[in-house]
């Protein structure tokens, strides 16, 4: 069994998993799948002077916390003793694109000449890793939740405003690999 879990699944086995979890949650009490609301929650419990924070977070924000430390013991379970000893499959594709971008370490999916101490104390890396994770943050605030959350949950509820978002990510994603990336690299 543990050789089966610790394994990547086949598309056609996990995509379906994923999509039947949404409805499921809808079914049982109307449980969204979210995790950007979780940070609010966070400082709802811990700094519930201000105005902005002062709500039954409890309540509302039970769910998701609890989601959220699944997914963190999930990740540490999976990592610690359901990880795949094989190097993560990178195409020679995507290599070569990477090296033309000076990116030519690449091993797994974060390259060391970016996501590491010495790579973020550059200025590339200060752009990318400090300016994309607010970018990022101020993005999920604005549109109302994130990537996870309009595409799996907002989509699978038939919302127009996370079919938007989601078109919108998209359109970044690729304005972000092909017009911006090469300028920073």
């Amino acid at each position: 069994m543990i050789e089966f879990l610790s394994q990547p699944w086949p598309w056609y086995v996990a995509g379906p998993l994923i999509g039947l979890i949404m409805p499921a949650l809808l079914l049982v009490g109307g449980k969204m799948f979210g995790i950007s609301e979780n940070l609010r929650h966070i400082c709802a419990a811990v700094l519930p002077q201000t105005d902005f924070f002062k709500y039954d977070w409890r309540r509302q924000g039970a769910w998701n916390l609890t989601l959220i430390a699944g997914a963190v013991i999930g990740g540490f379970v999976a990592s610690t003793w359901l990880a795949n000893p094989d190097p993560v499959a990178v195409s020679q594709a995507t290599q070569s694109d990477l090296a033309a971008l000076g990116i030519d370490q690449v091993r797994g999916l974060a390259p060391p000449s970016i996501f590491s101490w010495s790579g973020l104390l550059t200025i590339k890396g200060i752009v990318l890793v400090l300016l994309g994770g607010f970018l990022v943050g101020f993005g999920s605030k604005y549109a109302g939740g994130c990537t996870s959350g309009h595409a799996m949950m907002g989509l699978s509820d038939l919302q127009i405003p996370s079919l938007v978002a989601v078109i919108g990510f998209f359109v970044g994603g690729l304005i972000m690999t092909h017009l911006i990336y090469p300028l920073i690299f």
